[in-house]
Parts: structure tokens; C-alpha cells; sequence
């Protein structure tokens, strides 16, 4: 295979025939961005700036589970408990039923009708056993000793017990956001620009989370849980769309690798956030505030090459170019330009359904969009199930949460090693049915093996990570320039309906213990299956027209060069 720069001269040294077929604006854009340098100064400076909002946006997607989350509390036992009673107090056995492991949050035995109370004092052990009947239960008042100092909207405006389904609601609300404002952020995004989405959508997510900080009852708090959430989902499909548009063919993968990495960097410092300033006021504030800065976007990120040429802003593209170059200290001729402002208007010329053909897509590709719907489904479910549950895990909640977030950061690599060698399906199918199995495994392990346990959500929690990854390449690759960002934020938007159910799932243990894990496991194992039914996109050029998205996969658009998009190799080796 050539090297770049002699795919790049080859390309320009080919007859006009040839040149007529084969100078497309993909191909050439590409060719160009290896001559600039697939990953040059100006690349990294614009993942810098596009890692940010995705660590913004992993805090926004999660933060529930410390600022709505179950605080550790018992009943106040009036007979027994002072003022200064701690939460485990050794009498405490005597008087609260046990429930798993933990005391029981909302129920108390009955006290006995005896008389041989006594007044509280600190030098002696006045509750026994004896004073209260432990064949008989009944509910607190609401009046509870707390562990620790966690301060979460359930001890803040007193959600406890039978309202607890108001602590789970907020992170389906969350999600019900991201539902309504992934396709609106996709299509601003399609529509006005990467820049402008990713500016506008962190701005106001900010401005919200603030907001969010201050409310002092439940609904509000919930309407800007909504809000924030509307704004912020589609900076991740955002960034990984500049991430993906930005970079030379090669060097894709390890370019939106770093991108996502910094969704797990953003969880664990949530994590580690939260276990040393256990408010969740403060814990807003930390985050949003400093999210106002992506105001700057507006002027310091440039846009799209890719998306300005598809809305056929021609000197704009070129603008960015020759500045990309100057930063990477690399020539670009002006013929190179010149094939590719030509090779665009060809293009977009022979174009079906106009700039945004987004019922031609929907015709000629539904049955694939509807199938990457459904994968994005159970990923998103079993994704965020995982790190959901593990919060109830044995042990430290915020040590849990953070080898959750922090395996996450290998399963974003693995991909990289698996994608080009046996393909995006075959990748996608294994990492699926791997992170299945384990689910199903935890169904064997009982809550006393706390190890076993963490270990299978770890190695699930690293499964479903890859096939995440794996998911968002497909979903880049399968569908055209001018649709690319509709069609994932469409498929992402599916998808949350997995993540609604994901914060419900925790309830289904009060019915059966493993009744979470059989759900995961079984939708993952059939989702993986049928994700072999994908076409196959590793080594091929972005698709731009929605017939070109069609052929990927057909014999013809990887053997036939007079195909744009034939196989890179292929390309190569006729160059």
C-alpha cells in the first residue's frame, strides 16, 4: 500500500477520466487531510477544545444518581434516641429490622407496652431487646438518623419511603430530556453548524444547571433537570461528529478514542467530586459554572470543513483549510482546492432530495436505521443500568462508581484493536454478547461474594463500553455527511429509551434480586445477534449522498473505483 503522500500525488497525477469519477469531495477531502497531517497541531487543538464539553456532558448525563440519590437513613427511635444519637447505635439491632445487608430505611419493630423505659444519657446502654417486639413492624415517622453528611434532594426536601419513587423519576426526567434534545441539537446541528450546536447547547446547559442549584422544592429542581438535559445530550454525538470530520481516514478511531475518554474522565471526577463536598448545591455549581466558558465557542472553534462544503459555504472550507495547514506547517496548492470545490459542486448537483433529504433516507435506509435504533436501545440500557446498580453494590458507592468510570477508559481502546481487523459488526456482536453473559453470570453470584460481583460488573461495564464505541463509529460511518449528525442523533434519541428504563431498574429488585441483570443480559445477547446484519463500513470513505450510504456493503462500492465509495485499500491500489 502507498504511503499518503503518494496516495495524495497519485490522486492528482490521474487522467481526466479517471479524475471525473474518483475526485469527489470525500475522497479528496481526505486526500487533502493527509496532506495537512491527519493529526496535526491544528487537530489537537480543536480535540482539546471539543474534550471539554463531552467531560460536561458525561457530569450532566449522570449527576443524578448524587444530587437525587437515596441518602442512608433509619427511623429516629423516640425512645431511645438523643440528640446526639449516631446512626449506629448498639442498640440499634434490637429495634430496626435488617434488609440485605443495611438497616432498613422505613420500618422499625414495635415497642412493647412496658414501662421500664428510661430517660436518654450517655453512660448507659438503655434499650434492650426486651423493649420492643420483633414479630412486629411498623413504619417510621418522619423523623430519621442519617449516616453521614450527604446532603441530596431526598433529606433536602424530605423524599423518603413511599415518595422514593420521586429520587428515581428525576433520572428518568434526565433522560426524557435527552430524548427531546438529541435530534434537536442534531438538527441545529445539520442545519446551523457543529460550532453552533456545541456553543449554544453547553451555554445553556450551564445557565439551567445553575439555576437547578438554587431550587428549594421538587418541581422546579425537576424542570431544570429537564431543561439542562434538553441543552446538553447532543455535545457528546456532536463532538464525536467534529472528531470523525476532522482527522484523515486513519486516524479516526484513535482521534474519537481521546473524545471519549473524557466521558469517563468526567464520571469519575463527578464521583470523586462528590465524596468530598457531599452537597449536591455545591456539586452543581462546581460543574456549571466553569461551563460558561463554552460561550467562547461561538469564536474560537472553527467549523466543519465537511459540513461547510455540504451546505456549499466554499470559501469558508477553504478558509479552514489553509489555516489548518499554516498550523501544521504544511503546503496546500490551490489546484488541490480548486478539485475540491469542483469535485463538491458535482456532487451536491447530482444530489437527490436536496440539502437535508431526510425521506430519501428513510426510504432507501430504514431498515438499518431501524436496526442501529434498537442496538442503541439495549446499549444505552445496559450502559447506564451498570453504572445504576453499582451504586448498590457492597461497599463504598463512590469507590464503586469510580472503577465503573474508570474501566470504561480501556473499553473505549479495545475497539481500536478489534475494528479494523475483524470489522465493525463482528466487534460489535462479540463485545454485546461478552457484556450479556456477564449479567446473566450475576445471577449465579449471591450478594455475599461482593468481589465476584464487582468483577462481573466490571468486565460487563468494559463490554458494554466497547460496544458503545464500536455503536457510535457504525452509526458515523452508515449514514451521509448532510444526514450524519440527524441520523445519529435520531438513533441516540431512540436510544433513550433504554436510558428512561435505566433508572427504574433498581425498583425491579424489590420484586427479584436478579430480575436488572436478566434484563440486561437477555436483550444484549439478541441485540448482539442481530447487529451481524449491519453492513460492513471498516476501511471505507464517508459516504456524503444517501445513495452512497445505500452501496456501503454491495460488492460493487468496494471493488468498483468509478464507486465513491469504494475500499480505501482498493483506492489506494488503484491510485
Amino acid at each position: 500500500m502507498p504511503t499518503p503522500t503518494s496516495a495524495t500525488q497519485s490522486i492528482e497525477s490521474l487522467p481526466a477520466s479517471n479524475h471525473n469519477n474518483n475526485n469527489n469531495e470525500e475522497s479528496t477531502l481526505d486526500a487533502i487531510l493527509i496532506r495537512l497531517g491527519e493529526f496535526g497541531r491544528f487537530q489537537t487543538v480543536i480535540l482539546i477544545l471539543t474534550c471539554l464539553p463531552v467531560l460536561f456532558n458525561a457530569v450532566s448525563s449522570v449527576t443524578y444518581i448524587f444530587t437525587a440519590g437515596n441518602v442512608a437513613h433509619r427511623c429516629n427511635i423516640s425512645e431511645c434516641d438523643g440528640p446526639q444519637s449516631a446512626y449506629d447505635e448498639p442498640w440499634v439491632k434490637f429495634a430496626i429490622p435488617m434488609k440485605g445487608r443495611e438497616l432498613d430505611q422505613c420500618q422499625r419493630y414495635a415497642p412493647r407496652a412496658t414501662t421500664n423505659w428510661t430517660t436518654p444519657r450517655e453512660d448507659e446502654q438503655y434499650c434492650t431487646a426486651d423493649n420492643f417486639n420483633q414479630e412486629l413492624t411498623e413504619d417510621c415517622a418522619h423523623n430519621f438518623i442519617f449516616r453521614n453528611d450527604e446532603l441530596t434532594i431526598s433529606n433536602d426536601f424530605g423524599i423518603y419511603c413511599d415518595d422514593e419513587w420521586k429520587l428515581t423519576l428525576t433520572g428518568t426526567i434526565n433522560n426524557v430530556g435527552q430524548f427531546f434534545g438529541i435530534p434537536l441539537g442534531g438538527l441545529i446541528s445539520d442545519r446551523y453548524g457543529r460550532r453552533n450546536a456545541l456553543a449554544l447547547g453547553g451555554v445553556l446547559s450551564a445557565i439551567f444547571g445553575i439555576m437547578r442549584s438554587f431550587t428549594t422544592t421538587y418541581v422546579p429542581f425537576l424542570i431544570f433537570e429537564f431543561l439542562d438535559n434538553v441543552a446538553n445530550s447532543s455535545l457528546y454525538s456532536i463532538c464525536f461528529i467534529i472528531g470523525i470530520e476532522l482527522v484523515g481516514p486513519s486516524k479516526r478511531v484513535f482521534a474519537c478514542s481521546i473524545i471519549t475518554i473524557f466521558y469517563a474522565i468526567g464520571e469519575m471526577l463527578l464521583a470523586v467530586v462528590a465524596m468530598y463536598y457531599p452537597n449536591w448545591r455545591i456539586i452543581l455549581r462546581i460543574f456549571y459554572i466553569p461551563a460558561l466558558a463554552m460561550l467562547s465557542y461561538f469564536w474560537v472553534l472553527p467549523e466543519s470543513v465537511r459540513w461547510l462544503l455540504s451546505q456549499e459555504r466554499e470559501t469558508e472550507a477553504t478558509d479552514v483549510l489553509k489555516r489548518a495547514a499554516q498550523t501544521n506547517k504544511r503546503r496546500l496548492s490551490d489546484p488541490s482546492l480548486d478539485k475540491l470545490i469542483l469535485a463538491n459542486r458535482e456532487k451536491l448537483s447530482t444530489q437527490c432530495g436536496g440539502r437535508f433529504p431526510l425521506r430519501e433516507a428513510f426510504g432507501k435506509l430504514f431498515f438499518r436505521i431501524a436496526n442501529c435504533s434498537l442496538c442503541w436501545v439495549v446499549t444505552v440500557l445496559v450502559y447506564y443500568g451498570l453504572s445504576l446498580n453499582s451504586v448498590l453494590l457492597g461497599g463504598n458507592k463512590y469507590y464503586n462508581f469510580i472503577l465503573i468510570a474508570f474501566v470504561e477508559i480501556p473499553g473505549f481502546f479495545i475497539p481500536c484493536l478489534t475494528m479494523d481487523r475483524y470489522g465493525r459488526r463482528y466487534s460489535l456482536c462479540g463485545y454485546m454478547l461478552l457484556s450479556g453473559l456477564c449479567c446473566l453470570c450475576t445471577v449465579f453470584v449471591d450478594s455475599e461474594h461482593y468481589y465476584m460481583q464487582l468483577s462481573l460488573f466490571l468486565v460487563g461495564k468494559l463490554a458494554i463500553t466497547a460496544a458503545f464505541q464500536v455503536l457510535y463509529f457504525f452509526t458515523s460511518e452508515i449514514f451521509p455527511t448532510n444526514l450524519r449528525n440527524s441520523l445519529m442523533s435520531f438513533c441516540s434519541m431512540v436510544g433513550r429509551i433504554g436510558s428512561m428504563v435505566a433508572p427504574q431498574t433498581p425498583l425491579l429488585a424489590k420484586y427479584y434480586a436478579n430480575a436488572p441483570a436478566i434484563l440486561f443480559a437477555t436483550f444484549a445477547l439478541i441485540s448482539g445477534c442481530l447487529s451481524l446484519l449491519f453492513p460492513e463500513t471498516s476501511n471505507t470513505i464517508l459516504p456524503t449522498t444517501v445513495h452512497e450510504a445505500d452501496k456501503i456493503g454491495n460488492k460493487r462500492s468496494t471493488s468498483d473505483p468509478n464507486s465513491s465509495t469504494f475500499n480505501l485499500e482498493n483506492e489506494n491500489t488503484y491510485m
